[in-house]
């Protein structure tokens, strides 16, 4: 896939970057060369987000951290975003970087950090609202798809896959998380700004759609209208049994065909996801009472919440012979589980960030012991760093993602300050956040350009800034 590129000793800094000639050194006096987008070449430039940017550089004293702040937090607004207005109403198609494909998940998370702004920046307003429209007219499109172009009638490079592919649709891979983070979105937009102009009948229409996917894929009657398979030499991004994946017993979770990594899951009941579903549901359910009165709508996302909800409590969590009672990540029901995390979000460690668990939970704090230890199979330690990483990207390399994310949900200084100096030490001279490095060796990595690991790097250094400053000191 051609999110697996490999990037090694090059001088490429990123689709669209501004590099110039330089000798990077670790140490704090070495010059940084300017990377990011000149102005006039920005997609899109928010008065708030370099009013921040200006604000860190004017108190923190780490130069390297000033430089990675300027690089990495306008990273989504200066190279991703396709910002305008189509009917009167804003519209906003957000790529991931290096592909020229709007995932559901990933747009969301882009532009999430940006939120605390909105009340000061009014087309910054404006650009948020025109990523939940555009995503609703994604889930009525295809509630089963992933990840979109901004063309309608584009016809992508996977449109032989055997799945029900539509002109318009880049992938159809079934994520349960593509649902919720549209939702995570539109209902924090909406609490900080109360702004109801994206919530229109059609906004209705896609959480109908979103509830009746995820009583599909309880799959309580048969397995449902959804199946893919993909002719490929990698098993991950493919699914078994005629394109429906291993059985389940249906207990009332929801199937997740695919991780947020775009990889195939073994059991289908994605625990991580499915917490992420139960918030999301809730919230949607609130919105549904305030914006659209609709009773019998509310009631039925929140029966929903509840039944996944106890179903996780009863069938999700195992009892670990070291860590005591912990989550699994995936459970078909059966009494089968897989225990492990990976490194995409939603993943066990990331649950109290998306606002699914307590970070003081008793059982996410055994499994978040589990998730950041070599007995987690996909938890990686060596002499550039140690953090999570996955089957997407292979052994032995660690995603910046992961280790932005413990730092996130950390409430230990120590811990906090140590992910912020090894992100600090691992993105190989570049001035940005990668998808994965090796874990020996910063200079192989894979992705150079990825919006949201920037986005979500900027995120950690702006909440240590303001809860924390003592931590950035160089």
């Amino acid at each position: 896939m051609k999110r697996r590129t490999f990037i090694q000793n090059t001088g490429l800094l990123g689709a669209g970057l501004v590099a110039s000639k330089f000798s990077f050194a670790a140490d704090f006096g070495a010059d940084f060369p300017v990377v990011r987008v000149a102005a006039g070449k920005r997609h899109f430039q928010s008065k708030a987000v370099d009013g921040a940017i200006k604000t860190f550089q004017s108190n923190v004293k780490n130069p390297e951290l000033n430089w990675l702040f300027e690089n990495c937090f306008p990273n989504t607004l200066d190279t991703t975003v396709y910002h305008s207005e189509k009917n009167g109403r804003p519209d906003t198609y957000v790529i991931t970087g290096d592909i020229d494909a709007m995932w559901l998940r990933d747009s969301s998370a882009q532009v999430w950090p940006y939120l605390q702004f909105v009340n000061e920046d009014e087309p910054l307003k404006k650009l948020i609202a025109g990523v939940i429209i555009h995503q609703t007219k994604c889930v009525l499109k295809d509630p089963y798809a992933n990840a979109f172009y901004g063309d309608p009638a584009k016809v992508g490079e996977w449109k032989t896959d055997a799945t029900d592919m539509k002109p318009g649709i880049h992938e159809r891979k079934w994520e349960i998380d593509s649902l919720c983070y549209p939702i995570r979105l539109a209902y924090h937009y909406w609490k900080k700004t109360g702004d109801k102009t994206p919530f229109d009948t059609n906004w209705k229409k896609g959480i109908e759609a979103t509830f009746e996917t995820f009583k599909q894929q309880q799959r309580k009657e048969n397995r449902g209208p959804y199946h893919f398979e993909r002719e490929t030499n990698k098993p991950t991004d493919s699914l078994p049994m005629s394109g429906y994946g291993f059985p389940v017993n249906p207990v009332g979770l929801i199937c997740s065909a695919f991780r947020p990594s775009d990889d195939a899951t073994i059991f289908p009941f994605l625990i991580p996801s499915n917490f992420f579903a139960v918030t999301s549901l809730k919230q949607a359910a609130e919105m549904i009472k305030a914006l659209q009165s609709d009773k019998a709508l509310e009631s039925n996302l929140l029966n929903l919440a509840n039944e996944v909800n106890a179903a996780i409590q009863k069938y999700g969590i195992i009892n670990h012979p070291k860590y005591g009672k912990i989550y699994a990540f995936e459970v078909d029901g059966f009494g089968g589980a897989y225990i492990m995390d990976d490194s995409n979000v939603p993943s066990l460690l990331s649950l109290p960030y998306l606002g699914s668990l307590s970070a003081d939970d008793p059982i996410y704090k055994n499994t978040r012991k589990f998730a950041l230890s070599k007995d987690n199979p996909y938890f990686f330690k060596g002499t550039a760093g140690e953090g999570i990483g996955g089957p997407h990207c292979g052994q032995d390399m660690i995603w910046p993602m992961s280790i932005t994310m413990r730092g996130l949900t950390s409430k230990d200084d120590a811990e906090i300050k140590w992910c912020i100096e090894t992100l600090q030490k691992t993105h190989a001279g570049k001035g940005f956040m990668h998808e994965s490095f090796h874990k020996d060796d910063p200079a192989k990595f894979t992705r150079s350009w990825f919006a949201w690991s920037n986005t979500l790097f900027g995120e950690l250094l702006w909440k240590t800034y303001h809860e924390k400053p003592a931590l950035l000191k160089a």
